[in-house]
């Protein structure tokens, strides 16, 4: 790929969208670019590799597998965001699998370049710094809810961070091409057949609606009075 081109398709990584075009094609230049089929393993659970991966066009899904073969789904990620940066950070091996969720095309980076991007750049340190204090919220929110919640809550909750992440009206949401009755199990660490008696609850309560491979979410605001009961002064 042309540097030019290439500096352009960053871009969308929203830590590099107040880069200056020679401080982009600065990044373009360590930058190395990997196409993945849908289902294809991009690293795997204690992976020796360190790279930074940004999402240039489609999703991934990062997930655990526990000794007995549970999976666990930790997140899925759009184009526009990256993954691997804890390796890079702290040089330890890989703490998940990650896999495309759909084809896609990722920009990787070793981690000395990373490291050496965040040094140079105040604001793409600030950025960086962002992005971890976040995760480490979703993460103090998420051991919150496995830890307080009953199953049916987790699963009003998974809800509302889907329902939030892709907001279209007031009181409306649209979950496009919203995950199965055993992603969505794997998520809140239940079983399926407790997420399908849930849901259909949720129909039955005109809260939710599906059409397709989309979910509706019908009355956000009583979904979240729904999780905001249960959480008390979390929220």
């Amino acid at each position: 790929m042309q540097t030019n081109h290439t500096s352009s398709m960053l871009l969308i990584i929203k830590e590099f969208q107040n880069l200056s075009p020679k401080e982009l094609d600065t990044v373009a230049d360590v930058c190395h670019w990997y196409r993945y089929e849908s289902g294809e393993d991009i690293v795997r659970y204690h992976d020796s590799s360190n790279s930074v991966f940004f999402i240039i066009q489609g999703e991934i899904r990062v997930t655990y597998h526990s000794l007995s073969g549970h999976e666990v789904i930790l997140c899925d990620l759009p184009a526009g965001e990256l993954f691997g940066e804890l390796t890079a950070i702290d040089g330890r091996a890989r703490s998940a699998t990650v896999v495309a969720r759909t084809n896609t095309l990722l920009a990787s980076m070793p981690a000395p370049d990373f490291l050496n991007l965040i040094y140079s750049n105040q604001n793409i340190a600030a950025a960086i710094l962002s992005r971890l204090t976040g995760q480490v919220r979703r993460l103090t929110e998420r051991i919150y809810d496995f830890s307080t919640l009953a199953v049916r809550s987790r699963i009003h909750a998974e809800l509302l961070r889907l329902a939030k992440k892709q907001k279209d009206m007031p009181n409306t949401a649209i979950i496009t091409s919203a995950p199965t009755h055993t992603d969505l199990a794997n998520l809140v660490s239940t079983h399926r057949e407790a997420v399908t008696r849930e849901l259909n609850n949720l129909v039955k309560k005109k809260l939710i609606e599906r059409k397709g491979h989309d979910l509706h979410i019908l009355d956000v605001c009583t979904l979240t009075k729904m999780v905001n009961d249960v959480r008390g002064s979390l929220e």
